[in-house]
């Protein structure tokens, strides 16, 4: 399998390399629990059909990359407890030690500097690369993705309670259900997904890899890493952020709020587009990433 370990954090990263070695890299990150086969392979195909190198990987504690085995995170309630009155955080990583693994499968692959293009907590662990190692980015973008300013309008109910809820069972139909429960609370209004296709692509994903334990140290992350603005207010990398008007599960005002905090960001926004890469909108999406790392 190809995994390397990355010689800054020693963490063993899966990773899929995709495209001419000799061209130019887009590096993908992927969000909140979720693997890199969540990026879809057309959109894949399409960045390298327009003449990228493209490497998508699984974040720690997620599909096929290291297990942080043993960590404990806190409670959600006593987590942000913490945050609020200012004590210590009490989290098994941080937020910065994942944009660290992103930098190391560029310095393990040998790759001075890449796109990188980060989705949902893949765009916050993007904005950190930018942030912490911005020569390294050639140019940044942000999709559905938010800048963790509290004063942002929350979640929609139905959105978060689908993506937290706990599994009764590890049954595969069980875990299948659960998927497709998920895709369909977030995602996008506009842009149903043929039922057939999208059964196969959860299968396809819960055959690979699942792991609960890994996401609410994943969330732990978010929750400690908060509100980056006064952070990206120093960042220097071309940013684009791309957000869906019809996100469920972070809200449009989140894209709008990450495009003011970056100098010069370009803000493009999409009616219909939740919280996930539709077929129909994958075209359009390249398009805008291709179009920034051209101007």
């Amino acid at each position: 399998m190809p995994t390397i370990t990355t010689p800054n954090t020693g963490i063993e990263i899966f990773y899929e390399d995709h495209g001419d070695p000799e061209r130019e890299v887009i590096l993908l990150v992927m969000g909140l629990g979720a693997q890199l086969t969540l990026w879809p392979d057309e959109f894949v195909e399409a960045l390298v059909g327009e003449g990228f190198r493209v490497i998508r990987y699984d974040n720690r504690d997620i599909g096929l990359s290291q297990k942080m085995e043993g960590a404990r995170a806190p409670s959600l309630p006593i987590q942000i407890l913490r945050k609020k009155v200012g004590w210590p955080a009490k989290v098994p990583y941080t937020l910065k030690d994942m944009a660290d693994d992103g930098i190391g499968v560029l310095d393990a692959l040998g790759i001075e500097s890449a796109h990188v293009v980060g989705a949902s907590m893949g765009g916050m662990i993007a904005q950190l690369m930018a942030v912490h190692h911005g020569p390294r980015l050639r140019t940044l973008t942000s999709i559905m993705s938010t800048t963790g300013n509290g004063k942002l309008p929350q979640a929609e109910k139905h959105a978060m309670d689908a993506l937290i809820a706990p599994l009764k069972d590890m049954e595969e139909e069980t875990l299948v259900q659960r998927g497709l429960d998920v895709a369909k609370n977030i995602g996008s209004p506009g842009y149903r997904p043929d039922p057939v296709r999208q059964r196969e692509v959860v299968l396809r994903s819960v055959r690979r890899s699942v792991y609960p334990p890994g996401m609410p140290r994943q969330l732990a992350a978010i929750i400690d890493d908060g509100c980056r603005r006064s952070r990206l207010a120093n960042v220097r990398v071309p940013t684009l952020v791309l957000h869906g008007e019809d996100d469920p599960l972070v809200k449009l005002e989140a894209g709008e709020d990450t495009a003011r905090a970056i100098p010069g960001a370009r803000l493009v926004t999409f009616p219909g587009w939740g919280h996930d890469i539709p077929e129909p909108l994958i075209a359009r999406i390249a398009d805008e990433i291709v179009a920034h790392t051209r101007n």
